[in-house]
């Protein structure tokens, strides 16, 4: 009966989340949209973002059916019928809610940067809380769905705590993958026509930004829509999903100690995550925002966050285990989301050294900016791999010294829960970003006064922090859960063979294969991922480059075809995501059916630490390389037209692929290599 009862309660509290989110949804849509030639952008920006989704979701749903199929078919084949029907189902319906998650993320934004452009006219504070409240509609809705879908079927599925976690695994695989081509297609899509949009437009016609006599322009502000919220939204999704039905099987341990406790857990922890996130939202006032750095508003709703969520675990570790121990492994975790923040505010914020270094090295070309950049990309792995290490072994320990058996494992399932009560939050401060990016394009675009457009810059500035602070969220819960999913693994490989299964000999061949493999996929990844942004910029260089052969365009006298270039993107895009998905997808099962279970460990451990590593070099370097190309259009070293803005433009066009197309899929492809290394553990026995 009390299992029931915290089922309630969990899909109580995220009822409520989702009533607030509605509430905010309706603040936003009922807020003004400015005057004709706002709602003509903003209309063209939402119809290419629709119709982009519309055709990405179509290839996604056909994929995610075949799959399925081959996962029935596979456990029917290998005789667990039972097996077969559930992961199939499960993984249906977690395909079906992360992309009901990336829809979410993208609808609200596309409605959003209107109302935050029209109230840039009139203040700043208005603008950050409408571009506020419209993430937080995503945050809020996104994670709610995460927790309602895990209840619901684990409920369905006999919410037995012993064998149920096992049978919702599926779950965990289909957001993953939803999330990995949503990713990798919104990625490919929107730095294509940002790349395009910035080589032809500033470095070869010398225009302005947004400019509306670039083709490419609507193109690269429906971009922002598709991958900054659509892929984010899927991806924040799958996270949430993933770690806490990993939670739940190590929660299977404790279960002669905790009962339901130690498996639900993870579920009340989110929902307790819901309350301080809405609480954090509120704490952002219009008085506050209105300040020269609307930063210091979004601090303070992130602070109220972090700080409840440490009430909430003390909460419910007293509450559900009456452990102290327990409550400091979750203190380790929200301990880390802040560290991630602020290393990767000191790595991509223009006040700090690392950004101005690749400045001062544009004052000489692009090659010495781009040889600087690579280098604090590298530079970037040092403090967060050393943190992370040391938020598993302090979890770890506070585990150990709860006294409970299996203690240790589950501390480093604590903090990983820990780290994710204020992802709501987190992805409220996420589509904030893009939100603001479209504002000031539609506020450019439409002729605004110089007042507004300083208003809204300063937004965007913003924006383009909460974007970067996010990633490095991203990435530091992505290890996390890795390494959680990999621990849930070992257990179920234990289950399968009736016997304990904790350590992977790397001296055995085939092992030392399996992990030599899994590092050569992280890097083919990541190269498929880039070069698919490569080719798909060239059709968007050729055809501005002919539209701008017309020299009305550039007078001013003719308007572009915005929507022949939001076409050729799209195409582009979804012919390019197809082969990186699949070889993400299959070569994992390979290597699995032919090696077999101790392989695979080693394969998904080293995977794990190669994706980790590799995805901040590239979320943090190209992160840098942007600040520093806006550092320098804000004045410095001879502002924008000088040549060090020129070599700063060529260093940002390279760390654009590894911002926002590469380095995000690596987050969603660790955690994929994971949920499908879970799911099909029992075909490598």
């Amino acid at each position: 009966m009390f299992q029931l009862n915290l089922l309630i309660f969990i899909s109580v509290i995220c009822l409520f989340a989702l009533a607030i989110a509605g509430l905010f949804a309706r603040q936003v849509l009922t807020a003004g949209t400015g005057n004709i030639k706002m709602a003509e952008v903003a209309s063209a920006i939402r119809e290419g973002a629709e119709a982009f989704l519309k055709r990405q979701y179509s290839t996604i749903a056909i994929l995610a059916i075949v799959v399925a199929i081959l996962l029935f078919a596979a456990y029917t084949i290998s005789g667990n019928l039972d097996l077969a029907w559930h992961t199939a189902l499960a993984f249906l319906f977690g395909a079906f809610l992360s992309s009901l998650s990336g829809i979410i993320g993208m609808w609200i934004s596309v409605r959003a940067n209107l109302r935050s452009a029209a109230a840039a006219t009139q203040n700043a504070g208005k603008a950050v809380i409408l571009a506020l409240r419209g993430g937080a509609v995503s945050g809020l809705t996104i994670v709610s769905l995460s927790l309602l879908g895990v209840s619901l079927i684990f409920f369905l599925f006999g919410a037995d705590p012993i064998k149920t976690p096992y049978l919702i695994v599926g779950f965990a695989f289909g957001a993953s993958f939803i999330a990995l081509f949503a990713q990798l297609g919104g990625g490919i899509y929107t730095k294509a026509a940002d790349v395009g949009a910035d080589l032809v437009g500033k470095v070869e016609a010398g225009i302005p930004e947004d400019d509306p006599r670039n083709p490419a322009v609507i193109a690269d502000l429906v971009g922002d829509n598709v991958g900054d919220c659509a892929g984010r939204g899927a991806d924040l999704f799958e996270s949430t999903a993933a770690e806490n039905i990993g939670a739940m099987i190590l929660g299977v341990a404790l279960f002669p100690v905790f009962g339901m406790n130690g498996v639900l857990f993870p579920l009340v922890m989110g929902a307790f995550g819901l309350i301080a996130t809405i609480i954090g939202i509120f704490f952002v006032t219009e008085k506050l925002a209105d300040g020269e750095d609307p930063m210091k508003a979004l601090y303070r709703g992130y602070y109220v966050t972090a700080i409840l969520s440490i009430i909430f675990v003390y909460i419910a570790t007293t509450w559900l285990f009456n452990n102290i121990w327990f409550f400091y492994c979750g203190l380790v975790g929200i301990g880390l989301s802040i560290v991630f923040l602020y290393v990767t505010l000191y790595y991509t914020d223009s006040k700090f050294r690392p950004v101005q270094t690749i400045a001062d090295a544009s004052k000489t070309g692009p090659a010495t900016n781009i040889i600087s950049g690579f280098s604090v990309g590298l530079e970037t792995t040092a403090i967060p791999a050393i943190a992370i290490g040391a938020a598993l072994l302090l979890s770890y320990y506070l585990g150990l010294m709860s006294g409970v058996a299996n203690g240790g494992l589950y501390g480093t399932a604590i903090a990983t829960v820990g780290m994710l009560a204020s992802v709501a939050y987190i992805l409220a401060m996420d589509t904030f970003g893009p939100i603001v990016d479209n504002a000031g394009g539609i506020v450019e675009m439409s002729g605004e006064s110089e007042e507004t457009q300083k208003r809204i810059s300063r937004l965007d500035a913003a924006g383009n922090t909460t974007k970067a602070l996010t990633k490095g969220y991203a990435v530091g819960s992505a290890a996390l859960a890795a390494f959680l999913l990999f621990s849930a693994f070992m257990e179920s490989v234990s289950l399968l063979l009736g016997k304990t299964f904790s350590s992977v000999n790397l001296a055995l061949v085939p092992v030392f294969v399996g992990a030599l493999l899994g590092a050569m996929l992280v890097f083919l990844f990541a190269s498929l991922a880039i070069r698919a942004v490569g080719e798909t910029a060239q059709y968007i260089i050729r055809d501005v480059r002919e539209q701008f052969k017309n020299k009305g365009i550039l007078e001013g006298t003719v308007k572009p075809d915005y929507a022949r270039c939001v076409d050729i993107t799209t195409k582009g895009a979804l012919k390019n995501m197809v082969l990186p998905g699949i070889i993400a997808v299959a070569f994992p099962v390979l290597v699995g059916v032919f090696l077999k279970y101790e392989a695979m460990a080693a394969f998904l451990m080293v995977a794990t630490i190669a994706g980790v590593l590799m995805a901040l070099v590239l979320n943090n370097g190209g992160g840098a390389w942007d600040n520093a190309k806006k550092y320098i259009e804000h004045g410095a070293l001879g502002g924008k037209g000088s040549e060090a803005h020129k070599a700063a433009v060529v260093g940002d066009t390279v760390g654009d692929p590894f911002k926002d197309t590469a380095g995000p899929s690596l987050h969603i492809l660790i955690k994929l290599l994971a949920t499908i290394t879970l799911v099909l553990a029992g075909l490598y026995i």
